[in-house]
């Protein structure tokens, strides 16, 4: 049982959890999965391919033949971890082939570990095969391997991350995501159903959608209909729902037709949950990241929300410290928190990201104060959880069962994202329960990040 840290980073996935056993002799890659949760999809498909080839998957080091680290370039700290997992992947086993988002600057990559076998950039998987092919050779068992494979998922088989485009349209001068990812690419709707009906089939009780920006979905092919299903957002979240497992919309851009969403969460179609990154709430800091300066109308917006859907859960995440920032913007955004309410927030410290546009504005914030604007922000927004956490006593919920152990089962409301928000726990009579059930609770308790309950 583990209680949820209030300073996730946002760009964080669950661990990748690989357990699929091999046959003897058979080809081995190990995987190490940094970043997003569209990284971990990323890595999900190659494995998948790879499984499909007649390649076993390691859970170690030790047991893998060559090892993929598929990497994150979100944050400078986010690079770091991501040179220091090759290099421990480059001492453990040998035989390295990177990818992912970091993958986009392959001389940095090779500066630090010239010894890597290859280097691709994000979602490149027929260059990563190919890297795979030469490091190890497949060698399948025509009767055992070359068969229709099942897609291997490193989360939990109860619920899984349904990617639904790649790339992002929006020029943040914090981020180089479109850089390394390009521009929006969506799936034809008809393709997201057939995977999410496929998961549903095979015990997946919650789908969680994502992209970078989700709102966006299908913009760039003119939300064409194919095979009668839209390619729009709101259509697609209405088929999505009718498949009877939860349905959780991540990275969703506050634009207005993101109104028309909300209908569909108070019908019970899709989660009551927004995941929103609003980045800040001063209008002079919005336009120097180059996002939309409209605060207040935010606001409205949020009120109309919760006047449709009043259960409407409200996440999003927030930089400090951004260059310029003065004092009296940052009492702007905690001014603004205290309107907004919102019900699950995160906040990091702004970072230096080489290759992005901010880097080279005026005024850059000194470490000891974006510390202290992130200690005050942070204390706000817990002061915010817990108030609203107490509030659920007494309430009865649905939760969805993460995971059992000796002191409690650990599961999520339909206010909880796995891993990056809160939980809710069954200390007694939890004994008959099971991973991935959805069980009714009666909230007994609450702290300023999780809930405590029973059964009824």
């Amino acid at each position: 049982m583990s209680t949820n840290p209030p300073n996730l980073r946002p760009d964080l996935a669950p661990k990748a959890q690989i357990s699929n056993p091999s046959r003897p002799g058979q080809p081995t890659i190990g995987m190490v999965s940094l970043g997003c949760p569209k990284a971990l999809v990323d890595s999900e498909r190659i494995l998948t391919r790879l499984r499909a080839e007649g390649y076993g998957v390691s859970p170690d080091y030790a047991g893998a033949d060559a090892v993929i680290v598929n990497t994150c370039g979100f944050l400078d700290s986010a690079k770091a971890e991501s040179l220091d997992a090759i290099g421990e992947a480059l001492k453990e086993n040998g035989k390295v082939i990177v990818t992912g988002c970091l993958g986009a600057e392959p001389d940095y990559i090779r500066e630090h570990h010239p010894r890597i076998l290859a280097v691709t950039g994000p979602h490149q998987y027929e260059q990563v095969l190919d890297a795979v092919h030469g490091a190890v050779p497949p060698s399948p068992d025509p009767f055992i391997d070359l068969l229709p494979a099942q897609a291997v998922s490193l989360t939990p088989r109860h619920y899984s991350y349904l990617k639904i485009s790649e790339g992002c349209n929006h020029k943040c001068k914090f981020c180089i995501i479109p850089d390394m990812r390009g521009r929006l690419q969506s799936r034809p709707a008809h393709a997201i159903l057939r995977e999410a009906e496929k998961l549903v089939q095979n015990g997946v009780n919650e789908l969680l959608v994502i992209s970078q920006d989700t709102s966006a979905y299908g913009v760039d092919i003119k939300h064409a209909e194919d095979r009668g299903h839209r390619a729009h957002i709101t259509d697609l979240a209405r088929d999505l729902g009718s498949l009877g497992a939860w349905v959780r919309l991540h990275y969703v851009y506050p634009y207005p037709h993101v109104r028309n969403l909300i209908p569909l969460m108070a019908e019970g179609l899709v989660l009551p949950y927004l995941d929103i990154p609003f980045q800040h709430a001063h209008p002079d800091v919005l336009k120097r990241m180059a996002r939309p300066a409209a605060a207040a109308k935010t606001l409205d917006e949020i009120a109309a929300w919760r006047d449709t859907c009043p259960d409407i859960t409200l996440r999003s995440t927030f930089i400090v410290g951004y260059p310029g920032e003065t004092e009296a913007e940052f009492q702007t955004l905690l001014d603004w928190l205290d309107e907004a309410q919102l019900d699950r927030v995160g906040c990091f410290q702004y970072e230096n990201v080489a290759g992005a546009r901010s880097n080279a504005l005026p005024d850059h914030v000194p470490d000891e104060i974006k510390q202290d604007r992130w200690n005050r922000f942070m204390e706000k927004a817990q002061a915010i959880s817990a108030a609203k956490l107490e509030a659920k006593v007494g309430r009865r919920m649905d939760v969805i069962i993460d995971e059992i152990d000796d002191e409690a089962a650990t599961c999520r409301t339909k206010a909880d994202a796995p891993e990056i928000d809160g939980n809710l726990f069954i200390d007694e009579g939890f004994e008959n329960l099971s991973v991935g059930q959805i069980v009714t609770v009666e909230v007994e308790e609450a702290g300023e990040y999780d809930l405590w309950g029973r059964v009824v």
